[in-house]
């Protein structure tokens, strides 16, 4: 259960302003209280739980409601008393109180012509543009045997030019983590590995193993290539999230630029004026 205290913690000071709601009569937004004559709907304590603090947002339902019902009680009877002694009409108030506004309407609007207009084709559309520009770079699908001794590893490399199998050698006799895969490293570009190794992979053919025991700071390898390919893009379900970060960060810049340039926007202060320009000048 609640403690008072907590419960008085989680008072939203936004909630001052919601004070349109809908209709009683509603059957999907019934009144769930009434305070001091007021009624408060369904619809507001949704809103109240989307606002919730974050450190009661993990709650289950019915405690998260009750969180959020004791946070709309609290912000209306003391808001009831700050419009008793008229803090409503002050000029701070005010101030604030536009700003919030402001803020809100920025917000809706982005949500409206941005986040809600972005489809699905644009996404494609705008990943396929991207993967279209992507540099093509190989990469090498590998296995590796590790050994601590040169000895062992030319040993290994005399076992594989009599026909024995490089994975099974590889779980018989490497000591590195992946042995019980057959010491399948998978697929991996130029970067990805120590220089040594990296060169003496890369160098492979398709099919090829590695002559000589390759020397790393781990210890002594011999190194299969098992197949080379130009590296495939992400998939799209995969990176789908991100592109739409990009595509959404797109439209929001040109969203202000236009909404600027039709603005007459005029810093007075010399040093923010300055500021500002330097902020907004456009990109060479």
């Amino acid at each position: 259960m609640f403690r008072k205290g907590l419960l008085a913690a989680t008072a939203l000071t936004a909630l001052m302003a919601l004070s349109s709601v809908a209709s009683a009569e509603d059957a999907k937004n019934p009144v769930i209280a009434k305070i001091n004559g007021v009624e408060v709907t369904k619809s507001e304590l949704d809103l109240a739980e989307g606002n919730i603090d974050p450190q009661l947002s993990q709650l289950p339902a019915d405690q998260k409601a009750l969180a959020a019902l004791s946070a709309i009680v609290d912000a209306k009877v003391i808001a009831e008393k700050a419009k008793a002694e008229k803090l409503d009409e002050t000029p701070d108030f005010k101030l604030r109180l536009q700003f919030i506004l402001d803020r809100e309407l920025h917000n809706t609007y982005f949500k409206k012509h941005i986040v809600d207009a972005v489809t699905d084709a644009e996404l494609k559309a705008r990943y396929d543009a991207e993967v279209a520009k992507l540099p093509k770079e190989e990469e090498i699908h590998a296995r590796h045997i590790l050994v601590k001794t040169e000895d062992e590893a030319k040993t290994i490399i005399k076992e594989l030019d009599a026909g024995k199998d490089f994975a099974e050698l590889a779980k018989a006799k490497s000591t590195d983590p992946n042995k019980s895969d057959g010491g399948d490293l998978g697929y991996f570009k130029k970067g990805q590995m120590v220089p040594e190794f990296e060169t003496a992979a890369f160098a492979l053919e398709k099919g090829k193993y590695s002559k000589t025991p390759v020397k790393t700071q781990f210890g002594y390898h011999v190194i299969k290539v098992e197949d080379k390919r130009i590296a495939p893009p992400p998939p799209f379900d995969k990176v789908k999230e991100q592109v739409k970060q990009v595509v959404m960060r797109d439209k929001y810049m040109d969203l202000l630029k236009t909404s600027k340039d039709s603005a007459k926007i005029e810093i007075l202060d010399p040093a923010l004026k300055k500021g500002y320009d330097e902020a907004n000048k456009p990109a060479k």
